[in-house]
């Protein structure tokens, strides 16, 4: 059932579920009018008007006489406790009609949050940037969730309007704009959508039906009723929510906040009933369309094919690869980076893609005769930084605020010529220092309250020195946002030639891209120094990360024959001090040093072969 106000031709059809309502009522409050709605089957309210025009507000009166929004609202212009207004969204005129999308391999990957990428804020704001993201090789944005929370500023992920776009950021419309530039520069657009529960100020849906059932709590408050009394339209609610920002918004894909928290006894899983929903729905357009899982845990079960018992996500988030290179980059080995650190970590994640397996509370490092290199490498998505990362640190601190840029080039060098997808965070591809901070916007000082005390307890685990900025405050909101007159200086200038050349090699030599893992062999020398072997065919590429704050020489253990050296993260163009390691060309047994958090890239020197432009 296709939930929410469906308007076509001056015609709108109203649906809600709502099974334990005896009555309900269809108010236009700026027209005076009400209209008994007509019960339907399972639960379900239908109502249809002729003659209404777009934008018209309305609400739904319940059987205590309380006048709510719609719990599948498409836009509300006044906020979480306003009126919800009627879209038209067949008015858009969109020209992406050649998209066809991309092929996950080929994806590079782009997260930004909508309220700090721009001084203003706003969908709109950002379209003037995605030509400059085109330029520089990002061809896949994805937009931290951007459907209706309380207040003007939160990250999103407290939510409880799921079908509308945040009235701070912009209208409906304002994000059709944006994929349709998107589309026509060749760059997908992904967008968070979190299924795992609602925001605490706002919601709206538990008045209509047991969608969040008090019986069942989990991290981040009550739990979606996946398998309790009355879950059909829950599911379905949720279900139809995928379909609508795929169709109405022609978005590339979505990608699932914390899937693992999502419990269901029944079976089919949700989840999979989730893919399943979007292949669907893939075989009826013309562009690729995907889902991407994201976890704090590994299971192999998600990325597993539905027709062999698992979920079928197309890809997942791989915490496992940032964990291993920052803690090694970093020191740290607090928190989620205790049993990390190593330069065999990092090794085995390049390789194998897991570290530690299992849901908790039986998350442990795998044992040595386990393997899942059969995964697809392009269904890995890698990073070194997002919002995660950096904004659920005390003072949300970059990595060039915690080991300087020389480290974080090493980490986008390793995270864009690894095996698997990259993303990169806004701003790490000019070097930005302003930190991503936790921020929200709650009318209740309780409430808020209680935010501050969670955070504190959550910081516990790190033992990070320093006060925790305050969430509520408008000053942490304002620090986070991205300082885009860095990009301009000159050390903006050469970080961000950097991370033009790595994309640039990326998409060049096939090589780079997502591959079979078992085509890798990573070498771990006595000291912090990384040696990757690649090969493909007859293609065969060397890269070498020294790890360690100061410089290490070390003896080079290639395979028979000449290697060119193509990248050097310490060459005069991307950095004041210049290479240690000559451009003459490099054979097996060659000792040389190697300076501090230095990534260097060689590739086999074949008669013919036009290495480099």
């Amino acid at each position: 059932m296709h939930v929410g106000a469906d308007f076509q031709n001056g015609t709108c059809r109203f649906i809600v579920w709502a099974p334990n309502q005896h009555h309900l009522t269809l108010v236009l409050p700026e027209e005076n009018q009400r209209f008994s709605m007509d019960k339907s089957g399972d639960g379900y309210w239908i109502y249809t008007l002729d003659g209404l025009k777009a934008g018209t507000r309305y609400l739904y009166e319940l059987d205590d006489k309380t006048q709510k929004p719609d719990p599948a609202s498409h836009y509300q212009s006044e906020g979480v406790f306003g009126a919800s207004q009627v879209i038209d969204h067949d008015a858009f005129c969109w020209s992406d009609q050649k998209w066809r999308g991309l092929g996950l391999k080929d994806l590079i990957f782009y997260e930004l949050h909508v309220g700090t990428f721009t001084p203003a804020g706003t969908l709109k704001a950002i379209q003037g940037r995605i030509k400059e993201l085109h330029e520089l090789g990002i061809n896949a944005v994805e937009l931290m969730p951007i459907t209706q929370f309380s207040g003007i500023r939160n990250w999103g992920y407290d939510s409880v309007f799921p079908y509308a776009v945040h009235n701070s950021y912009g209208k409906p419309d304002d994000l059709k704009a944006l994929v349709n530039e998107c589309h026509n520069h060749g760059v997908a657009l992904f967008m968070d959508c979190v299924y795992n529960h609602l925001g605490p100020e706002g919601s709206c849906l538990n008045s209509y039906g047991p969608y969040f059932p008090s019986t069942r709590i989990g991290r981040w408050g009550a739990s979606v009723n996946l398998d309790g009394p009355q879950n059909e339209g829950v599911r379905n609610y949720f279900l139809e929510n995928l379909i609508h920002w795929l169709s109405r918004y022609h978005l590339d894909g979505i990608r699932l906040d914390a899937v693992l928290s999502m419990h269901d006894k029944r079976s089919p899983h949700f989840l999979a009933e989730l893919n399943k929903k979007v292949y669907g729905y893939a075989k009826t357009v013309i562009r690729k369309t995907y889902l991407i899982a994201e976890s704090g845990y590994n299971i192999p079960q998600v990325l597993t094919p539905i027709n062999r018992g698992g979920f079928g996500f197309d890809a997942q988030w791989l915490d496992d690869f940032q964990h291993a290179l920052f803690a090694l980059l970093t020191g740290e080995r607090e928190g989620y980076y205790n049993g990390y650190g190593s330069v065999q970590d990092l090794a085995e994640t390049l390789t194998d893609g897991f570290v530690f397996v299992g849901d908790e509370p039986n998350y442990k490092r795998k044992r040595p005769d386990e393997s899942y290199s059969w995964i697809p490498a392009d269904q890995f998505i890698v990073f070194s930084q997002n919002h995660d990362q950096v904004g659920n640190r005390l003072l949300g601190d970059r990595l060039t605020a915690l080991s300087g840029f020389e480290a974080a080039k090493l980490a986008a060098g390793v995270i864009l010529l690894s095996p698997y997808v990259p993303l990169l965070f806004m701003g790490e591809e000019y070097g930005e220092t302003a930190p991503f901070q936790f921020f929200i916007d709650y009318q209740s000082n309780e409430l808020a309250e209680s935010v501050r005390a969670g955070r504190k307890r959550e910081f516990a685990l790190f033992h990070w020195q320093g006060e925790v900025p305050d969430p509520q405050n408008i000053q942490t909101f304002e620090k986070s946002k991205l300082n885009w007159q860095t990009r301009n200086t000159e050390q903006g200038q050469k970080i961000l030639s950097y991370y033009r050349a790595l994309i640039k090699l990326r998409k060049k030599h096939p090589i780079f891209q997502p591959q079979t893992k078992r085509q890798i062999k990573c070498i771990r020398t006595k000291a912090q120094v990384l040696f990757v072997h690649k090969q493909s065919h007859n293609a065969e590429a060397v890269i070498i990360a020294n790890c360690a704050k100061t410089p290490v020489r070390c003896d080079f253990p290639l395979e028979d024959g000449t290697y060119v050296k193509v990248l050097d993260s310490s060459d005069f163009v991307y950095d004041d001090l210049g290479p240690t390691l000559p451009t003459f060309t490099i054979k097996d047994g060659y000792t040389h040093t190697l300076s501090a958090f230095n990534l260097v890239v060689l590739l086999k020197k074949s008669q013919g072969d036009k290495l480099v432009d």
